[in-house]
């Protein structure tokens, strides 16, 4: 009977899948341009810390944050008072759960973290794609609006 119960179990956790580690999936995809910590580097790599939070605290930052990571982000932006010319490819083959973690860890750097779940990250995957291009004016629209920092 014990046996029996300790296969239940074992099957029972094998069903639950593991919660993505944030920490580990931007240390793996995320870190050699935008540093450990999410610090950055001046005028070519955008700083995380400090940003992302205060972008996913408000709904139409949090909306963006997204669709950079599944659509990438190329061309001009402004950060911290400087212009940044780059590319950020699109991470659209991390899974939706990977995404959310990610999200959610980036969002606490210095700061209180936002929560994304991999419901959004679906919901989000599911609207039409959008050029990277594009999401670099649409990262200047929002910085017009003071949504992006």
């Amino acid at each position: 009977m014990r046996h029996v119960l300790l296969a239940a179990a074992l099957l029972a956790a094998a069903s639950v899948p593991a919660l993505a580690d944030g920490a580990a999936v931007f240390d793996a995809n995320c870190a050699f341009c935008h540093q450990a910590g999410g610090v950055g580097v001046p005028g070519q790599f955008p700083r995380l810390a400090g940003r992302a939070g205060a972008m996913a605290a408000k709904p139409a930052g949090k909306a963006f944050l997204p669709k950079v990571v599944l659509n990438g982000i190329s061309g001009r932006i402004m950060v911290d008072g400087e212009q940044i010319l780059g590319i950020m490819p699109a991470l659209d083959t991390l899974s939706d759960e990977d995404i959310a973690a990610v999200l959610t860890y980036i969002t606490g750097l210095d700061h209180q973290p936002v929560k994304y779940t991999a419901a959004e990250i679906k919901a989000a995957r599911a609207q039409p794609k959008v050029a990277p291009t594009d999401m670099a004016a649409q990262h200047a629209a929002l910085a017009a609006k003071k949504i992006v920092p």
